[in-house]
């Protein structure tokens, strides 16, 4: 049976900065990178946002940089899912492949990241990058000035909608329900909002398109009447799934999902398995702040290890 010092779980900025301090710490990482190498990002065409890139890079180039760096470093970075954890005593033991390998590893870096949650429309995924997105934060700026929608009702839709309005010409807000799940102070913020049009009781049938990218939405009402809106880009904020199922009956979670962690680190409730990135963050989920807590949880981890 393999033997490891530090096991890192999921690739992206999370994983791979954390593999990279990790290696420099002399503490012989292997990172497994998980069923989406690299992470979110590498669905994301443009990244104007992370410092370091002045003329801007592409979600793979910027994840297959973290990852020649991580390598460089001496990081074993692997292809291959854990399947399966046992952190009921140490050294740990994880499933690689449904079986295939057993590991044991003294710590655990767990950087698996979450999903957007999108409509499941096949137009949806047709167009993701090139003007369906999940994250305004990452994307609005390419659309100032231009016309966009926000699908959701609860305070994330409301923070992206008025977030855009704050660059784009129009932004629909398309709400199935009658009102507004967000909390007042947002509701407010939306309804006083001039270029914030709430599209109320509709649903997205169809996201339209060419080979340039979105060029509109075909809604339908409550009533079953269709209605089509012309815009630039289309925007879901329906939330986010951690990807922790590994992991529930086993590390404390929130009411989400999410791991919960000591604040301002990266410890869980199980001495010697720390965790980064947006498996751990529901509200920032950006690049940055997710090497950000790579680094952390890689400071955590060769401080817990130098202690053993």
């Amino acid at each position: 049976m393999e033997k490891v010092k530090c096991l890192i779980i999921g690739s992206g900025p999370a994983g791979f900065t954390a593999a990279i301090y990790a290696s420099r710490a002399n503490i012989a990482p292997v990172l497994y990178e998980g069923i989406e190498p690299g992470g979110q990002l590498t669905t994301t065409t443009e990244i104007d946002n992370f410092p370091g890139y002045p003329q801007g890079v592409t979600g793979s180039d910027m994840m297959a940089d973290l990852k020649v760096q991580a390598e460089r470093f001496g990081a074993d970075v692997r292809s291959g899912i854990i399947t399966e954890v046992d952190l009921s005593q140490r050294p740990f033991k994880v499933t690689v492949n449904g079986g295939e390998s057993v590991i044991e590893a003294e710590s655990i870096i767990i950087s698996t990241g979450a999903t957007a949650r999108y409509l499941g429309l096949e137009s949806e995924s047709k167009f993701r990058g090139m003007g369906v997105s999940a994250c305004a934060t990452c994307d609005g700026f390419f659309y100032r000035k231009k016309i966009v929608s926000v699908v959701g009702g609860g305070d994330t839709a409301c923070e992206e909608a008025t977030y855009l309005a704050s660059l784009c010409s129009k932004v629909y807000l398309i709400v199935r329900k009658d009102f507004l799940r967000a909390s007042k102070a947002m509701q407010e913020r939306v309804f006083n909002t001039a270029n914030i049009e709430v599209l109320f009781n509709h649903n997205t049938l169809e996201v339209l398109g060419d080979d340039d990218g979105v060029t509109g939405a075909l809604l339908v009402d409550n009533e079953g009447v269709n209605k089509t809106i012309d815009i630039d880009g289309f925007f879901l904020a329906i939330g986010h799934t951690p990807n922790t199922s590994l992991f529930k009956g086993v590390l404390e979670l929130d009411a989400e999902g999410y791991i919960i962690t000591k604040p301002g680190r990266s410890l869980t409730n199980i001495e010697g398995v720390f965790a980064a990135g947006d498996v751990k963050d529901s509200h920032y989920r950006q690049a940055i702040t997710a090497a950000g807590s790579g680094c952390i949880a890689a400071m955590d981890c060769e401080r817990y290890l130098s202690s053993l």
